[in-house]
């Protein structure tokens, strides 16, 4: 059961616009959602990033959606693996890189980028710092917009993930 209560949508006439653009953004109000209504300013800041991340960015969805099952599985979030195993399968990610992703491990059949973007979310979930030499290895798949795109991608789900755990929010 979740640390903090979710707000029942529609049930907050205050809330009725951000649950609406909510809906239009999502299709609907997930528990996370319900959670994050509590707090309006912060339920907007995190609409406008996450939606930044996920719909605006030009990050490719595959390379998107493995770092985000990688940091559901790093920081034990559940919630969040299975929330993006649509969208990773709908982006391309075979079903044995999903697999592995699940029992924390790195599939073979993956590309060489793959890896060193899963080695990346690996560095800045688990030891916060990214070596200088990883950080060389990535620069030729990346331009800098990518590359902030990339960093910014696998800090968000950190923070989603760990917000996730803290307050116990379940589906």
């Amino acid at each position: 059961m979740s640390r903090v209560p979710p707000v029942v949508p529609g049930s907050r006439p205050e809330l009725a616009a951000l649950e609406q653009q909510i809906l239009q953004a999502r299709g609907r109000i997930s528990t996370l959602y319900r959670v994050l209504l509590n707090s309006v300013p912060i339920a907007q800041g995190w609409e406008a990033m996450l939606s930044a991340v996920r719909n605006r960015a030009s990050l490719p969805a595959r390379l998107r959606e493995l770092v985000i099952l990688r940091i559901a599985m790093l920081n034990g979030a559940p919630y969040e693996f299975d929330a993006h195993l649509p969208h990773a399968r709908q982006a391309g990610v075979p079903d044995e890189a999903i697999a592995a992703l699940r029992t924390g491990t790195v599939a073979q059949a993956l590309e060489p980028v793959d890896r060193l973007v899963l080695e990346l979310a690996d560095a800045m979930t688990r030891d916060i710092v990214v070596p200088d030499a990883l950080y060389e290895r990535l620069k030729p798949h990346f331009d800098a917009q990518g590359l902030v795109e990339l960093v910014a991608t696998i800090a968000a789900y950190n923070m989603v993930s760990r917000f996730l755990v803290a307050l116990r929010i379940e589906h």
